[in-house]
């Protein structure tokens, strides 16, 4: 066990967390998180997280349970809760594909689909505020920075490097 008196060591003390920029981003997205769930909780009953999952069901970018632990990064058997949870709520359904009976879809009934709908006001307002008093270039060369990390990272996220660097403001 350590001394808690102890002083940190010189790698300890040299580093600068402010200055991360994972540590930078990783309390962006912990903020924004935060800040959506209060107003989807206050206005929907939901948790971003939730919100979130209906919104990219209702998108049609994420329709598979395996989809979505790819695109959250998140385990297998965690989104099976978040999907049951969600199911319970009568927000989705699973629905067994005709075509290969192994593969289970994921849907929205009407009233999931009514929250998703409402989603996009919420991450934007909450967005609005994040980025009080930047400019429109500014937040496109943010995005277009952000989509370079993600390209550098080898996700999938239908860009190319230059097609990445030449956003404008409004992408």
């Amino acid at each position: 066990m350590t001394d808690p008196s102890s002083t940190p060591s010189p790698e300890i003390s040299a580093y600068q967390l402010g200055e991360s920029v994972g540590y930078l981003l990783s309390r962006v997205k912990s903020t924004m998180s935060n800040l959506v769930t209060q107003r989807s909780m206050a206005e929907l009953g939901i948790t971003s997280q939730q919100g979130s999952i209906l919104f990219m069901v209702a998108s049609g970018k994420c329709l598979l349970a395996a989809e979505l632990a790819r695109e959250y990064g998140i385990d297998a058997s965690a989104v099976t809760r978040l999907v049951d949870r969600l199911e319970k709520r009568g927000l989705l359904t699973r629905v067994r594909s005709n075509e290969d009976r192994r593969v289970v879809r994921l849907a929205l009934t009407p009233e999931g689909h009514a929250i998703a709908a409402k989603m996009p006001a919420i991450f934007n307002g909450v967005l609005d505020n994040l980025l009080g008093g930047f400019t429109p270039e500014e937040v496109g060369f943010l995005k277009s920075m952000l989509r370079r990390v993600l390209i550098n990272s080898g996700e999938q996220t239908g860009l190319t490097r230059d097609a990445a660097s030449n956003f404008d403001s409004k992408s």
